[in-house]
């Protein structure tokens, strides 16, 4: 296994802001990976590994130091003792995933002592984190029969029901989507499990996904829910909330341009398209809950994981999601600024309350 950083189709992409970036490149396994740790500031770095097949190293090192510099705000605001990172495989998970290779990641893992826990993300699963952690100390979301708290979905899914009840009190004055139309789109693991949430609540629920067998199994489970064709088709129908919950990037200026909706609030990590989306959506007067703050159920409980899992405990502490959120939403209205801008000012202001020499996170985990 050697570990290097790559030479004409990568390193540029640097922004310098994170604590570090190793590249891993195991031949006899295939694997080809990138570990990054934006901040140890608050404790080890955590986050989830993502198995994707992009186009060029260049893009894969894009794509996990913004995901890596958003786990230290959602660990911060979450109020986890962890900071920030994030893991990409390069690859096809359907054809390249292998034993052998996941064993090789966990290795990768290992060689950084305990500065970076691993968890499930796009692309891996309560099953792969069982095999990375046969040559690995420092991983959670593993499976109830392997010691660990299992899928995380549904805390995830709990926390963002929690920050739409939230932001439904501060638009409509009452913590309830009763009687709201909400467009879900993306019903995977958390979105599906959402849907039956608003259902509960006394929404209306519309749904869409590019996955049919994701609809069905949604249609299949609740038969009352709407399905339309396309995300295109969903954000310009008539809403009262969108809840993005597929990959990054749902909300660009085009999409902000033809949404209905009075509410926006969904799991997709980082949704903001570009920063200057969260400024059209003031001027819309959208309201806006940050992705990090509500999506932290699923951290909160890998975190959980690392104690001796209770899901009771995990639980209480996903419920105060509601809290936060009001929180966010509230701080934003009074200093005139985006729910993102308050919801990263918390997360800074933890952050800075760690005195600088004692920011260097050294293992002793076990």
């Amino acid at each position: 296994m050697t570990t290097h950083p790559p030479s004409e189709d990568g390193s540029d992409v640097f922004a310098g802001d994170h604590e570090q970036v190793v590249f891993c490149h195991d031949v006899e396994s295939g694997l080809r990976a990138i570990i990054a740790l934006h901040s140890t500031a608050l404790g080890p770095g955590l986050g989830g590994t993502r198995f994707y097949p992009y186009a060029s190293t260049r893009e894969a090192l894009a794509d996990v130091l913004h995901l890596s510099r958003g786990m230290t705000y959602k660990n911060a605001v979450a109020g986890l003792d962890h900071g920030g990172g994030k893991a990409v495989i390069i690859g096809d998970p359907a054809r390249d995933k292998t034993p052998e290779l996941l064993r090789a990641y966990g290795r990768f893992v290992q060689s950084l002592g305990g500065r970076y826990v691993t968890a499930c993300d796009v692309g891996t699963y309560v099953a792969d984190m069982d095999v990375v952690a046969q040559t690995c100390d420092f991983v959670t979301g593993r499976s109830e029969a392997d010691g660990g708290a299992g899928d995380s979905s549904v805390l995830t899914a709990l926390g963002v029901f929690q920050g739409m009840r939230a932001a439904a009190a501060h638009r409509w004055g009452e913590p309830t989507l009763a009687g709201r139309r909400v467009g879900v789109a993306g019903v995977g693991k958390v979105g599906h499990l959402l849907a039956g949430l608003l259902l509960q609540d006394g929404a209306d629920v519309v749904v869409t996904d590019v996955s049919e067998a994701a609809l069905a199994r949604v249609r299949a489970e609740h038969p009352e829910v709407t399905t339309v064709g396309s995300t295109a088709e969903l954000v310009v129908a008539d809403l009262d909330v969108y809840a993005p919950c597929a990959l990054g990037d749902a909300l660009t200026p085009e999409v902000v341009d033809g949404l209905r909706a009075s509410i926006v609030c969904g799991a997709a990590n980082n949704q903001l398209a570009e920063p200057a989306v969260a400024d059209q959506l003031m001027a819309r007067a959208i309201t806006y809950t940050p992705d990090y703050l509500v999506n932290s159920g699923g951290v909160i409980q890998v975190a959980d994981e690392l104690h001796g899992f209770s899901f009771e405990r995990a639980r209480e502490r996903t419920l105060k999601i509601f809290d936060a959120t009001a929180a966010v939403l509230a701080e934003a209205d009074a200093e005139h600024v985006a729910p993102s801008v308050a919801a990263d000012r918390l997360a800074e202001r933890r952050i800075a309350g760690v005195a600088p020499n004692e920011r260097l996170f050294l293992p002793g985990r076990r």
